[in-house]
């Protein structure tokens, strides 16, 4: 029937047009700090069975037919996005408080609502409490304290935070722990460059950096967002052509079903 291709048209349609809503995402945060990219997931829809003009016996008489049935397809459905967990470039800051986490693994931040929350944005600040923050103003956990008498921070590869006192003094005042998922694609992102704990996810693993599959603690340095431009151009283009090549399967059921009508007419 003409009208289950314009249907399937339709749906396919609407799925390149979320395909294109998620790429232009992607573009938009190529700068964003810790950003990971997101993809699109798509599942064809049900099938039906459609009867065509049986199979007469071959046999002379012979009153039984092979019934021969088709499946046709009733197009596409977006099901999920999913977020993709490449390691981010590495890009160096010189800025004492920002760490990357050269691997897996996120820091554990808390809500003044008493909530974990977990980011790979490591642009940390100091409040004026003189606690460690992040960039939109959560306390990371274990909570770090640093004094007035601070002239320096010094961030180990495993997460240990010494700083230099004004009297050359080293004290050590915690330590960066990380936290990872079984599956970090079941978090739910947030925005923000906040993730929360999902049933998908599973609970949080926390640990020490560097260690027991843990990511490393890199100061000085940011991770970059993970979207390569090209891949991103060539995904844009596909989805596209893909948009058009739907658009162009309704323009040609109508002029079929147009075409239909003239010889009713006739």
């Amino acid at each position: 029937m003409p009208t289950r291709a314009l249907r399937t048209a339709a749906s396919g349609m609407y799925a390149q047009q979320l395909n294109i809503e998620v790429i232009a995402n992607n573009i938009a945060n190529v700068n964003t700090t810790g950003f990971k990219k997101n993809k699109a997931e798509f599942q064809d829809l049900m099938y039906q069975e459609v009867i065509v003009n049986p199979l007469s016996s071959s046999t002379p008489g012979s009153t039984d037919a092979s019934v021969n049935k088709i499946q046709i397809g009733n197009g596409v459905q977006p099901s999920s996005t999913q977020k993709i967990y490449r390691q981010g470039d590495v890009v160096e800051t010189r800025n004492q408080l920002d760490i990357a986490i050269q691997g897996e693994g996120f820091l554990q931040i808390q809500k003044p609502d008493g909530s974990f929350v977990y980011t790979r944005d490591g642009s940390l600040k100091v409040n004026s409490e003189g606690k460690l923050i992040t960039a939109s103003g959560y306390k990371i956990d274990p909570e770090v304290s640093l004094d007035e008498n601070t002239m320096g921070v010094i961030i180990s590869r495993d997460g240990y935070i010494e700083i230099e006192e004004l009297k050359g003094d080293k004290v050590s005042v915690g330590q960066v722990e990380l936290v990872r998922f079984m599956n970090p694609a079941g978090l739910k992102a947030l925005g923000d460059n906040l993730y929360a704990e999902t049933e998908a996810s599973g609970k949080p693993i926390l640990g020490t950096a560097g260690s027991d599959g843990f990511g490393e603690v890199v100061q000085g340095f940011l991770e970059a967002s993970n979207v390569d431009i090209v891949e991103e151009m060539i995904a844009m283009i596909t989805a596209q052509r893909a948009y058009e090549m739907n658009s162009k399967t309704v323009k040609t059921v109508e002029e079929m079903m147009s075409m239909a009508n003239n010889l009713k007419r006739g």
